[in-house]
């Protein structure tokens, strides 16, 4: 990858998670009584005041965590672009079906939280009927964000420790387990309490399982994106210099 797309992948993914969780923070802290095991994420970007499905929703900085949505949408389609033209062999994403495939998810991923923010998960959107476009986005946007990050770890894991060293392999299987975990917290989310005879954990617990795991693997994407830009300039350094004391000694 070339030093500016390199820049702009991690930077991007860095700033899509840091963007999103410092987001929900404050606007659950101008929240009364908002709870990260009880209440979803969603209900933060609510902007009407009223009871929805035994929820109480009121959340005066819904316009920031709309918002927030949206951009992180954005910032994850911006750097799955730039990490797209990784040269092949070398890339999170690495060969051609492998590295359309991510495209897919990651633009699939962006689309759905877009959703998230434009439509909210209200009483109003469901006597409107748009509900459904919100409902859809969430599901999209977890299932194609979850699987995009095992997509690109198990790239990763084709890969020898003689090419890419041992750290990359490690990349590869942690995004894996990343993916795993979030589609698990996705189904979980669903399945329980509905098909199962006792609650194990609040819908907000599943849910946040579910889409942290997207952000952790955004966060180690970007930073694993910077340590192999790193390395690659040390490779490039050692060789130039490699070559010049090959014209010295001649």
């Amino acid at each position: 990858m070339r030093p500016h797309q390199s820049a702009v992948a991690a930077s991007c993914w860095i700033a899509a998670a840091a963007l999103y969780l410092v987001a929900e923070a404050v606007s659950a802290s101008a929240f009364p009584g908002y709870s990260y095991a009880t209440n979803y994420i969603s209900d933060l970007g609510v902007p009407d005041t009223e009871v929805f499905q035994g929820r109480a929703i009121d959340s005066p900085l819904h316009l920031l965590m709309n918002t927030a949505f949206v951009l992180h949408g954005v910032l994850f389609v911006v750097a799955a672009l730039a990490a797209r033209t990784l040269a092949p062999g070398s890339s999170t994403t690495g060969r051609p079906a492998a590295r359309r495939w991510f495209i897919v998810l990651a633009v699939a991923h962006g689309v759905g939280i877009v959703l998230v923010g434009l439509f909210h998960g209200s009483q109003a959107s469901v006597d409107n009927g748009l509900v459904v476009l919100h409902v859809v986005g969430a599901a999209v946007a977890i299932i194609a964000g979850n699987a995009a990050a095992v997509v690109a770890g198990a790239v990763l894991l084709r890969r020898t420790p003689e090419q890419h060293g041992r750290g990359t392999r490690r990349v590869g299987a942690l995004s894996i387990v990343l993916g795993a975990v979030g589609l698990v917290g996705l189904v979980m989310l669903v399945v329980d309490p509905a098909w199962t005879t006792v609650d194990l954990l609040p819908d907000g617990i599943w849910e946040r399982v579910a889409v942290y795991a997207i952000l952790a693997w955004e966060l180690l994407a970007g930073v694993a994106v910077i340590r192999a830009a790193g390395l690659g300039r040390a490779h490039l350094h050692t060789g130039t210099n490699g070559r010049r004391a090959e014209r010295s000694a001649a």
